[in-house]
């Protein structure tokens, strides 16, 4: 394709994401000249199938997306190990290319610093957001039941209805009920039936790392929409810095080409829309004379504040048949202890399963799995049976396998960023990011916490729990927030409100990046709303 440089845009976007997608599509849609430069490839749809086989075919280490070499090397210098790669994507549909398609609005409490700890309150409120979560579902094409009695309030009914809960799921609500613990469906940004031009969901069971189908919505729907009304995608066009002008707003966003060569993207407005770790580091490459700590860094805190959901599960096997493999994404949940996760657990009887505690914690979200234990292939091929009798084997070990998950957000810590580290460069010569990672006394808690839970209902159930993954050996989801956090104070922020950079008056963040606390809920639609609320605030600028 021709990577040449466009003539004077009206936006830039960097990044073409969830959120460089949809601002894409909004801005273009009204008539603005929108150029998208995309680090990774576009990815042709009709390859899905093949990656999916790729993904499930033993022995196949390659990655199903292409992550890995000197592209994406990075750095982990932090408390904790942090594994970037393992669930991040580079190409037109960035990381919704793998996803698992859950869709939660935070809590009101998420914006206003409550659940009972010392989390800040963001600048703005549920109710600023409300109409760009109901935009966000239409967009996504959100299916979902309205079932959830601890659900922020909502304006009406999803765009798609939910998907029924799974065989498995009916063995936990059992348990639950007798435990007074509720259990609900979870909305999923994957076609229930027919929409927006994509068939319902036929039941691949792959959804991470891929949707052969295409049910299951990922950017590259808006960025197709973006182009459509016009928008210029350019893919394979990393950019390496961007420059300002005497006046100290950007006036170009500087890319390389495979051929090796640098080009000058110039606009009007400029999105950075590169997600939570690639973000921070395009502002730090982004040095200058003007700017020696990086663009938009007047506060120092570009980069700091790098927050994650941790992952909290336990599982065993059931003396009964769970069919807990054969759907591919989660349909049921608990949200009964998002905002109070320290209440107690007891039976109807009066009887306390689990006492009290007033601890500060933070949220608790906690899952179903629709996948638990090892899939028939890894049990033949671990196996030293043939035949028949592997046959019986299989018969024997699959299909009894339940277990349940849930994440726990950690608090913003300062200590915790994205920085850059010049011993290590990428293809171009660059600094890679560096991630330092600890957890924190209060997700250890949380942690602990989601853990009693999880075993007071397998208990119940009677499950001979095998398996638990809890504060000392848990890992991220994978969710990368809180780098370029918002604010109204210039000294405690790096964007306000209105996703503007505080320093630099032609230049937006529309990211993970941007969130001011963590909450427990998986970020990709409330990526997704504040991904239109930052379109709307440019097009007021143009």
């Amino acid at each position: 394709m021709d990577r040449e440089p466009s003539e004077r845009a009206d936006v830039c976007v960097v990044g073409a994401g969830p959120a460089g997608a949809l601002v894409a599509s909004r801005l273009a849609s009204d008539g603005y000249d929108v150029v998208v430069l995309e680090a990774g490839p576009r990815f042709e749809f009709d390859e899905r199938e093949a990656r999916m086989e790729r993904a499930i075919r033993p022995g196949d280490e390659g990655s199903v997306w292409e992550m890995g070499g000197e592209r994406d090397e990075f750095s982990a210098s932090g408390e904790q190990y942090y594994p970037l790669n393992v669930a991040r994507v580079k190409g037109v549909g960035g990381s919704t290319l793998h996803w698992q398609g859950m869709v939660m609005r935070l809590h009101p409490t998420d914006f206003e610093g409550g659940h009972d700890n010392d989390d800040p309150a963001w600048p703005v409120g549920y109710d600023d957001l409300r109409p760009y979560y109901a935009d966000a579902e239409r967009a996504l094409g959100v299916a979902g039941d309205a079932d959830n009695p601890f659900a922020p309030p909502r304006d009406g009914p999803y765009p798609l209805p939910g998907f029924p809960p799974s065989y498995s799921d009916s063995l936990f609500a059992e348990a639950c009920e007798r435990l007074g613990i509720a259990t609900h469906s979870v909305p999923n940004a994957r076609n229930s039936e027919a929409y927006d031009g994509r068939g319902p969901c036929v039941g691949y069971g792959t959804c991470q790392p891929v949707c052969p189908s295409g049910a299951k919505y990922d950017a590259s729907v808006h960025i197709e929409d973006a182009e459509d009304e016009g928008a210029r995608v350019v893919d394979r066009a990393p950019v390496q810095r961007l420059e300002t002008d005497r006046d100290g707003r950007v006036e170009a966003a500087v890319y390389a080409t495979p051929d090796g060569r640098e080009h000058r993207q110039t606009a009007r407005e400029f999105v950075v829309a590169a997600g939570g770790v690639e973000t921070p580091r395009l502002l730090l490459l982004s040095r200058s004379q003007r700017h020696r700590d990086g663009l938009a860094n007047e506060s120092g805190l570009v980069g700091h504040y790098f927050m994650e959901h941790l992952f909290a599960g336990a599982g065993g096997t059931l003396d009964r048949r769970t069919r807990q493999n054969h759907v591919g994404f989660i349909t049921s949940e608990c949200h009964q202890f998002y905002d109070d996760p320290g209440q107690a657990v007891g039976r109807g009887d009066g009887e306390t399963v689990l006492e009290r505690t007033d601890e500060a914690l933070s949220p608790i979200k906690l899952e179903f799995l629709n996948y638990a234990g090892p899939s028939p292939v890894e049990l033949a091929l671990g196996g030293e049976e043939w035949g028949d009798a592997l046959l019986s084997d299989l018969r024997e070990a699959y299909g009894n396998s339940i277990a349940m998950g849930g994440l726990v957000g950690q608090p913003p810590r300062k200590a915790n960023r994205v920085t850059l580290d010049p011993s290590t460069t990428d293809d171009h010569g660059n600094p890679v990011p560096d991630i330092r990672w600890s957890w924190g006394e209060r997700t250890k808690r949380s942690l602990a916490r989601a853990n009693e839970l999880q075993h007071a209902v397998l208990d119940e159930l009677g499950v001979d729990i095998s398996w638990t993954v809890g504060p000392g050996n848990t890992g991220p989801a994978y969710h990368h927030m809180g780098t370029t956090r918002m604010g109204v104070d210039p000294d405690e922020s790096v964007v306000n409100p209105q996703l503007r950079t505080h320093d630099v008056s032609n230049l937006s963040v529309a990211s993970s990046s941007v969130f001011v606390t963590a909450g427990s809920m998986n970020p990709t639609l409330t990526i997704a709303a504040l991904a239109l609320k930052c379109a709307d605030h440019v097009r007021e600028r143009l």
